[in-house]
């Protein structure tokens, strides 16, 4: 079967939209997936993290913080940590969300683990971006309504 110039011209169409179309949904989804990564700020601007990937999961680190009693901030050890081999290992830098997962269906980054270096406990944790663009952080025992949130904003 011989195909015309039109109908090869169609298949060729027909064949680029699906190609980009489909390209544009995976885009897309990973724009969504990806716009927690970045920098933010807490509302009190006490403390800042930087969100990033590792693999698959969400983690966070703590990049500055401001309750340093006029010490650096270099000084300041994980010293409430159950592990005795972590409590010397400094607050700056340190990994304080891991785990999360991006829910596309409710645009959520859920089942994630947050450390709360002030009393060295480990809690859930899920994260959602509300329609202002604040990053709120729920670090919860078991069920979310049993928790405390966080919120940041998005800093450069």
């Amino acid at each position: 079967m011989i195909l015309s110039q039109r109908s090869l011209l169609n298949l060729y169409l027909i064949c680029f939209l699906i190609l980009f179309s489909s390209s544009a949904i995976k885009a897309q989804h990973t724009s969504a997936r990806e716009r927690i990564c970045g920098k933010w700020e807490n509302k009190e601007k006490t403390l800042r993290i930087q969100v990033y990937t590792e693999k698959q999961d969400f983690r966070a680190k703590i990049i500055w913080f401001s309750d340093t009693e006029g010490k650096p901030m270099s000084y300041w050890k994980d010293k409430r940590n159950p592990d005795p081999a972590l409590r010397n290992r400094t607050i700056l830098g340190m990994s304080i969300l891991s785990g999360l997962k991006y829910n596309a269906s409710s645009g959520t980054w859920e089942d994630g683990k947050v450390y709360d270096s002030k009393h060295g406990k480990v809690w859930n944790a899920s994260a959602a971006i509300n329609k202002n663009g604040l990053l709120k952080v729920r670090g919860y025992w078991h069920v979310k309504f049993i928790g405390r949130t966080m919120t940041f904003h998005r800093i450069k």
